[in-house]
């Protein structure tokens, strides 16, 4: 009988099972990710279906890499040294308030100071995974918010790299251990501080050049599978040498380099080609954190599981709110960066596994730290939708309120509703094109139509493009054109045409079932790479559907001289689906 091997075994049962109770969740209204981690727990119920925990964790890591690369992608150096002082008072603050409380809790369960150390700390430090889909799914990671709250995650990580070198150290103090070479120690610091500041400075002066000139390389190849493979191999290249060689976070190291692409024009493409191994690893880090997890926990010290949940999300989100309004910022706004913070992942299990090693940090302790950053994970959600319903019940009574108000009676920043999305407001264009992605192919269209003086409104989730179409005069939304929120933005009833110049038919069919949907009279054109894709696209409703290899080959015959190009057959009535093609395939 042939053996599946455990890499192949885990990745399987993994996906489809996550896949599965992630279905199940969102027919039950709930977020995927709940299905995520009940399978996780299930695997981990059941250890003879043939899932290695260690190969997860592996696999989940790649996630965070290629998660956290993406992010890099829509950040610029000047958005991280914009919110450094916010970030870094933040992240001071919440340790301290998360680190003597941890302590606490550990001196009543009797363990040793250095277990209660490591615990606390472990309770201080926001998971990456969950904190950027949350931020993605409410478009908040270009918003201040969102950039104050990845500022914040990336001074933690920081502050826990340093931790990692320093705990052996310091929980030896705690043991009764002799007192380490202070000297030593300094050297350490001083090692770990100057890796770091050699890697940025690295970064800034040849990474900023090589990874934007080695992908444009590429791209004149003109190789899509070569591009694919050289984004992922810059994601993951950079992060293993970040790792191997300045001791910095794989994470860190796959953020930075997102970070020195994303002033290049080819960085939205990158992102483009890297999401969809995104988010299925993505979805594995919450399948390896639900097979951590041990549910005697619960009943063997309850209180001990109430009291870390509190210090998650009570006690954080407190020090959080309390950073964001000494710093000048609205109500609402440090709602939504301390809810984004209340909960813990990656790190907390690195901090875990640590102290288990050192012998410091008892299974007890693993235990409640996987249990708190489960039932945090799983309230975070929860949070979100209660600041919706609060923002909302706020906005209906502001609404009340300026009906009865007086005209020029003006309500102030604070008493304005303000939701955890980023609010999409309608177009008020008519007789307007809408264009969905601006591309290649997408910038061509909208220069055209700028030139005949069409109105246009563009959907690109790409932020630097649409500021840059907003300073043409362009009415722009970021966002995803298959959000149905988005596309309800775009006001079809009254537009005059669809034009879905994505290149991703699958997404792309997606807005056009949709967008037929609202408006079932208008023109919709789409895009293709293949025959498939084209039958696909005309089943959701397109009426006209592009393909640039057919175009390129009738023009090539038609330059041979007398060769009548391809026509449909005489048969075919105008309102009959067609396929146009037009040069350029991409």
């Amino acid at each position: 009988m042939l053996h599946v091997p455990p890499l192949v075994s885990t990745l399987t049962i993994g996906l489809v099972l996550a896949f599965s109770l992630g279905l199940l969740a969102h027919r039950l209204k709930l977020p995927p990710l709940v299905g995520y981690l009940i399978a996780g727990v299930a695997i981990g119920f059941a250890p003879g279906v043939g899932a290695d925990q260690n190969i997860a964790n592996q696999l989940a890591e790649v996630g965070v890499i290629l998660l956290l690369f993406g992010v890099g992608l829509h950040f610029s150096v000047q958005d991280l040294l914009s919110v450094r002082a916010i970030a870094i008072s933040g992240a001071v603050v919440q340790g301290l308030i998360a680190l003597p409380l941890g302590m606490a809790v550990g001196w009543g369960l009797g363990w040793s100071p250095a277990a209660g150390l490591i615990y606390g700390l472990a309770l201080s430090v926001a998971s990456t995974v969950v904190l950027l889909r949350m931020l993605q799914e409410r478009r908040l990671v270009d918003t201040e918010r969102g950039k104050i709250t990845v500022g914040w995650l990336i001074v933690q990580d920081i502050a826990m790299v340093l931790a990692l070198v320093l705990l052996p150290a310091i929980t030896g103090l705690f043991e009764g251990e002799a007192p380490p070479d202070t000297g030593a120690m300094l050297r350490q610091v001083a090692e770990v501080i100057g890796k770091l500041v050699i890697f940025s400075v690295a970064m800034l002066l040849v990474g900023k050049k090589l990874i934007p000139m080695l992908l444009h390389y590429v791209a004149h190849t003109g190789s899509r599978e070569l591009f694919r493979l050289a984004v992922l191999s810059i994601a993951l290249g950079f992060a293993f040498l970040a790792a191997e060689l300045f001791g910095v976070s794989l994470a860190l190291g796959a953020f930075f380099a997102g970070m020195m692409l994303s002033e290049s024009q080819l960085s939205q493409q990158a992102a483009t080609e890297s999401l969809p191994l995104r988010d299925a690893f993505a979805v594995l880090f919450f399948v390896s954190v639900g097979m951590l997890f041990h549910p005697a926990i619960m009943a063997d010290a309850p209180l001990a599981v109430i009291a870390t949940v509190l210090i998650i999300i009570v006690a954080k989100s407190v020090a959080a709110y309390l950073v964001v309004r000494v710093f000048g910022y609205t109500r609402d706004a440090a709602f939504v960066i301390s809810a984004s913070l209340a909960q813990i992942g990656e790190f907390s299990f690195i901090l875990a596994s640590l102290g288990m090693r050192l012998g410091v940090l008892p299974s007890e302790g693993r235990d409640l730290i996987i249990a708190g950053a489960i039932i945090s994970i799983l309230l975070n959600p929860i949070l979100f939708a209660a600041l919706d319903a609060y923002f909302a019940r706020r906005e209906r009574a502001a609404a009340e309120a300026a009906d009865a108000a007086p005209k020029d009676e003006i309500a102030s920043e604070e008493e304005q509703a303000t939701p955890t999305r980023e609010p999409i407001r309608p177009t008020a264009l008519t007789d307007h094109v809408v264009l969905v992605g601006h591309g290649r192919v997408g910038k061509f269209i909208s220069k055209a139509l700028r030139e005949r003086g069409t109105p246009l409104y563009v959907i690109e989730d790409n932020a630097d493009d649409v500021a840059d179409l907003k300073e043409h005069g362009i009415e722009a939304l970021n966002g995803n054109g298959a959000d149905p929120e988005v596309i309800q933005s775009a006001n079809l009833p009254e537009a005059r045409c669809l034009l879905v110049a994505i290149p991703d038919a699958f997404e792309g069919g997606q807005v056009v079932q949709q967008a037929r949907a609202i408006n079932a009279i208008f023109p919709i054109i789409a895009r293709a790479h293949s025959e498939e894709e084209i039958d696909h696209l005309i089943k959701l409703g397109a009426n006209l559907v592009v393909m640039g290899e057919h175009e390129i080959a009738k023009a090539m015959i038609g330059d041979v001289g007398g060769v009548p190009s391809p026509t449909k057959s005489d048969g075919e009535t105008p309102n009959q689906p067609v396929v146009v093609e037009i040069s350029g395939s991409t």
